[in-house]
């Protein structure tokens, strides 16, 4: 037996080979192999050795039976403590992955996979590891003839469209190219990965060299630069026919943007000669057979576009922040070795991991598994050479353990900007159904069904501009939404944006789109709106900022690079003030009102906000709501909290809140709206109904 089966393909004819399986046979993915019956001999012993180095294993003989028992081997083969490597998840219901492997999880070897070599094997050829073989295992590693590959491609979560591009486009000319040349056509010399950091770029490039089995270099960015003259591009040199001589290979370029800025914008000499060295290598290629350049960067706006046309990197590949699905495959990837209890689901895990990359995700399972190990850390006695098996037990990684750990770490996607998770949710707001059910038509159902949309062949709606009198619930309706949604949420504010410098505010809006769209789904909230898109054209001379962050932000919205899974909100006092340009269907296609309170709405946000206080049976909400009018959710909220208060002023060990401190807490807290203004957000209500009806009007010194 060369690995267990899942319990769910019994019966499929179907035989998984994982990257281990397929290092050991020495054969790649795409490549047809021959399985046949293999004669085998009962082992008599078999010595083991870690593949890692600098790392000393000490585990008992009958563990190592039991993990490996009924195991074929043979001298020089790669084995995993966890058997076929694959999430744990994928066992199926039927049969728990703890109870196969019991000395494994919380056992002998504590957290984290094992790799390890088949040292010997006595008799030699293949052989089964039975009850009564002696299994002995080597303190310490041993060197290999060859290097063992550390990343396949089953170590990569999330990046499934990145990954089948650049293996048609790298593992083809390097395995078969013979088909390029019988299409008349040159293979592609250069591939840049670009995205947010953390994504996997350096990960998916190790990985294609080792599954296409090429020679790998790795070329850093900034240690190739030298202060002598000609060094860097000697190491350039170097570098390329290194490659030449061991074809095929693949040289990776991390952090290329360091070596190969725009020449127009460095005032060094050294930069521009090693990107002119760099153009020259790569446009002598054709000339070296089998050897393919890939790029990575985070900044693809940053390097010479000399580098970017067809010949040298021929296809450029995005690597977003993974979506929900690809954030659940990171963690059966990062989890598969790790004991976790009953009570961690990553389905929850998921969900909640808005704006996480890879590099996240791993970092978050090696704090939570961290984490557990504080706990039981008091109990070990870090004296004693092997920890006992009953410390090690302990060992087990709680949904508690995660929960401490995601409040700490932050995803790295969005790091330069105002993002928050959510957590409010439509139970949190009480009342405004009409806002609610309008508000997830026009955002929810484009994040959560666009294949509806698609279907149906019409369009969503970019945006949504909530607008009402201050207090009456608009930022929270905002991130409610977005936590309905499961999106990003991404505030943004005047004071954020706005700066001094020419262009930089513009520079502000369109690295906050080009992040929404790399963390997709995602909401851009535009808060108090008016104070960034004022109408233009009312500024002598020199165009104001805000009139430059009105254009830019009409680009973005009508701009060629589709907004696909990003939904602006814009809230406003002042709808009158804004830009009618950004007013138009097309941009902000839906304007919701968002009123005063009727009367039962003010009831169900009295209910929200004294649902967590100590209330007297005197408490009648209903006449609270009766004397409330015109009062907003804000309005309603102080209340609430001054009748606290009222009550500690009255006796600070209090325990309960009184009819009559609600009472006087209303005396002193009046209406914040007035008939009068809700008569003219009505007005404005009805002046947008009538533009949406015909075509705007242009005045003069006014843009539409």
């Amino acid at each position: 037996m060369v690995g267990r089966a899942y319990p769910q393909d019994e019966g499929l004819d179907v035989i998984r080979m994982d990257g281990l399986i397929r290092t050991n046979a020495r054969t790649g993915l795409g490549e047809y192999v021959e399985v046949s019956v293999a004669e085998w001999k009962e082992a008599k012993k078999v010595t083991l050795a870690p593949v890692t180095k600098n790392i000393h294993i000490y585990a008992p003989a009958e563990s190592l039976r039991a993990i490996f028992h009924n195991r074929t081997v043979s001298k020089g083969d790669i084995i995993s403590t966890t058997s076929v490597r694959r999430p744990r998840e994928s066992m199926g219901t039927d049969v728990m992955f703890e109870q196969v492997f019991p000395e494994f999880f919380g056992g002998s070897f504590g957290l984290g996979e094992i790799k390890l070599h088949v040292f010997s094997t006595s008799p030699g050829g293949i052989v089964k590891i039975t009850d009564v073989t002696e299994v002995e295992l080597l303190p310490e590693a041993v060197e290999l003839p060859a290097e063992l590959p550390e990343v396949m491609y089953e170590d990569l979560g999330g990046i499934k469209p990145a990954l089948s591009k650049i293996r048609e486009i790298i593992e083809l000319p390097l395995k078969h190219p013979e088909l390029f040349n019988r299409l008349g056509i040159d293979a592609p010399k250069g591939v840049l990965l670009h995205g947010p950091p953390g994504t996997g770029k350096t990960m998916l490039a190790k990985a294609v060299a080792n599954e296409s089995e090429a020679y790998f270099i790795t070329i850093n960015g900034p240690e190739i630069m030298s202060k002598y003259y000609g060094e860097s591009e000697h190491k350039l040199r170097e570098a390329f026919d290194l490659a030449e001589k061991n074809a095929p290979a693949i040289i990776f370029i991390d952090e290329i943007d360091s070596i190969a800025p725009k020449r127009a914008e460095v005032t060094g000499e050294v930069e521009r000669r090693v990107v002119a060295q760099l153009l020259s290598l790569m446009d002598g290629l054709k000339s070296r057979k089998n050897v393919i350049v890939i790029g990575a960067t985070n900044r693809p706006e940053a390097l010479d576009m000399a580098l970017r046309r067809p010949g040298r990197f021929d296809r450029e590949i995005e690597l977003r922040a993974p979506d929900r699905e690809g954030r659940h495959e990171i963690f059966q990837i990062h989890t598969r070795g790790m004991p976790l209890a009953e009570d961690v689901s990553l389905d929850k895990l998921a969900d909640r991991t808005y704006g996480f990359v890879g590099a996240d995700i791993a970092a978050l399972c090696r704090e939570a598994a961290m984490t557990s190990l504080r706990r039981v850390l008091p109990e070990i006695d870090l004296e004693l050479k092997v920890i006992s098996k009953e410390t090690l037990d302990k060992l087990i990684i709680n949904a508690s353990d995660f929960e401490d750990v995601m409040k700490e770490i932050q995803p790295s996607a969005l790091r330069e900007i105002l993002f928050e998770v959510p957590n409010v949710s439509w139970n949190d707001i009480g009342g405004l159904e009409s806002v609610k059910d309008l508000l997830s038509e026009a955002v929810e159902w484009p994040l959560r069904y666009a294949e509806s949309f698609k279907r149906i062949g019409v369009e969503a709606p970019k945006g949504v501009l909530l607008y009402g009198p201050p207090g009456t619930g608009k930022t929270l309706l905002a991130k409610a939404i977005a936590y309905e949604s499961e999106a990003n949420f991404m505030t943004v504010k005047g004071s954020d944006i706005l700066s001094k410098w020419y262009g930089e505010s513009e520079k502000h809006i369109a690295e906050i789109f080009k992040k929404a769209r790399q963390v997709a789904p995602a909401i851009i909230f535009l808060d108090e709106l008016d104070a960034i898109a004022p109408v233009r054209g009312t500024a002598e001379g020199e165009p104001l900022a805000t009139e430059r962050i009105v254009n830019q932000l009409l680009s973005e919205l009508d701009g060629l690079e589709e907004l696909r899974g990003v939904v602006i909100i814009g809230a406003t006092n002042r709808p009158d003030i804004i830009d009618p340009a950004l007013l138009r269907p097309g941009r902000f296609d839906e304007m919701i009102l968002v009123p005063v309170p009727d009367p039962k709405t003010r009831l169900e946000i009295f209910k929200v906000h004294t649902k967590k206080m100590a209330l007297s049976d005197d408490v009648n909400l209903g006449e609270f709501v009766r004397i409330t009018q015109d009062y907003t959710g804000a309005d309603i909220a102080a209340v609430c909290k001054k009748a606290g208060r009222i009550a500690m002023r009255e006796n600070i060990n209090a325990e309960k809140v009184s009819h009559k401190h609600f009472l006087s807490a209303i005396e002193e807290t009046g209406p914040s709206v007035t008939p009068d203004i809700m008569s003219y957000y009505e007005k404005i209500k009805d002046d947008l109904r009538k533009k949406r009806s015909k075509q705007i009007e242009t005045r003069p010194g006014i843009y539409v």
